[in-house]
């Protein structure tokens, strides 16, 4: 199965959602699995995995099948040093077997060597593709072949939106 995470935050809170699907062309997920997480870290810049990273774990234990790779909201490397950010971190935490592709919409300083840009569909903007346990650009051609004719592929639109849907209050 491909894993795709990402988490909204809300309070002290963060609304985790994972959608689970088997082809990089699948149009819909095979299921969605989500979760509330209380007392969630403050956002320290560039350290953002210590808020969501917990948050990922949690649910992750949720996931009954045979895990191929894990897609995050976010960058695997921060610099063209390797400074691990949120990818880094989770890679790590699963004793390096699983692959994690970070899709990030916003470009991050000092990151040009081992990040790939994607241009989807017609936009001008790119995607941001970092990757640990594969390529950069075997994740580029993963993430460039999902379903979808728009910058952002149709399943990370809807992880996106499952996120945000029917919050606590």
């Amino acid at each position: 199965m491909i894993l795709a995470f990402d988490s909204f935050y809300f309070s002290n809170k963060a609304k985790t959602v994972c959608l689970l699907f088997e082809n990089w062309e699948d149009a819909a997920p095979y299921s969605i699995l989500s979760e509330i997480t209380e007392g969630v870290a403050d956002y320290e810049p560039g350290e953002f995995y210590k808020r969501e990273l917990p948050c990922i774990l949690s649910l992750l234990e949720k996931v009954e099948h045979t895990i191929h790779t894990i897609i995050i909201d976010g960058y695997v490397t921060l610099t063209d040093k390797g400074k691990p950010g949120l990818g880094a971190h989770l890679y790590q935490s699963l004793d390096p077997k699983v692959p994690i592709i970070g899709v990030a919409k916003s470009g991050f300083h000092e990151n040009s060597k081992l990040v790939r840009e994607l241009h989807r569909g017609e936009s001008k903007n790119p995607l941001y593709i970092t990757a640990a346990g594969m390529s950069a650009d075997e994740a580029y051609d993963n993430i460039k072949k999902m379903d979808g004719p728009y910058r952002m592929p149709t399943l990370l639109k809807l992880l996106d939106k499952k996120t945000r849907e029917a919050l606590p209050e």
